[in-house]
């Protein structure tokens, strides 16, 4: 739309989670840090909390990256799913073939012996589950039983949950008081401050292969991150039609009334106020 007009290759504000435009910014960095920390200490559950639109899938697949050929990894994006199908879809993204009967006990034999032979190779298991705020209570315990996989030395997997705040609010349930216990690190993913919003802008342009000065006045990056309480999402969303607009007048650079308009044609953004420029 308005890439030849900017000198862009691709658009630099698409809101899927393309690890390619991965900002290191200070909250997703500490996330990530953890994450590693936690993993190679080998204990327990570690969870990922952070509101609609910070990053966490994108900090999952980032994860996914950065773990080595040392490991072995399963990935549920929808956990939305009964325990017998957890334990299917598991022992499927481990390589496990089902057994003729797929029930509960036998599921987790099979899986429990992969694992075991993952470990014998020098292996490490981490399962990765996104949304995790969706998965039922039942379903949470069943997890709670994986965990309980281990040898004299070590678990045999490690589990981490990446979710919306609703997810502390379930494992304070009384129900899984005892998965909760197991939460060997956490970390409360935030968003983007006001002293990063222009790198951050500044990397998503690069990487779309922008070379020209800086395309947003420094005003309308405050306006951005006043508009997007320094929500990624957000961020994103309301650069796009800044451009649009800027490019819908041929202009060259976006002014702070280029993000006031975008943010009173979105859903959920804040007021920008009386800023110029």
């Amino acid at each position: 739309m308005y890439l030849k007009h900017f000198g862009l290759t691709e658009m630099p504000f698409g809101i899927t989670p393309d690890t390619s435009f991965a900002y290191a910014g200070q909250s997703h960095q500490e996330a990530l840090n953890t994450l590693v920390m936690a993993l190679s200490e080998g204990e327990g559950f570690v969870k990922i909390s952070g509101e609609v639109g910070t990053g966490k899938t994108l900090l999952c697949r980032r994860l996914l990256q950065t773990l080595g050929e040392g490991w072995v990894t399963a990935y549920l994006p929808n956990p939305q799913l009964d325990a017998g199908t957890l334990f299917l879809v598991l022992a499927e993204e481990l390589g496990v073939t089902a057994p003729a009967r797929p029930d509960a006990y036998h599921l987790l034999r099979e899986i429990n012996h992969a694992l075991l032979n993952h470990a014998r190779n020098g292996k490490r298991v981490a399962v990765l589950i996104d949304e995790a705020q969706a998965m039922p209570l039942e379903t949470l315990e069943a997890l709670r039983l994986l965990s309980n996989l281990e040898t004299e030395k070590q678990k045999l997997l490690q589990i981490v949950l990446f979710g919306q705040p609703e997810l502390d609010e379930k494992l304070n349930r009384p129900e899984v008081r005892q998965l909760l216990q197991r939460v060997a690190f956490h970390y409360r993913l935030g968003g983007i401050r006001k002293s990063e919003i222009g790198n951050y802008v500044a990397h998503r342009l690069r990487v779309a292969g922008y070379r020209g000065e800086g395309l947003f006045s420094t005003n309308a990056l405050h306006a951005l991150h006043r508009a997007s309480r320094g929500t990624p999402r957000l961020v994103n969303i309301l650069a796009h039609k800044a451009l649009l607009s800027v490019f819908g007048e041929g202009l060259s650079i976006a002014r702070v009334r280029h993000v006031r308009m975008a943010s009173k044609d979105t859903e959920g953004a804040g007021y920008v106020g009386w800023l110029w420029g």
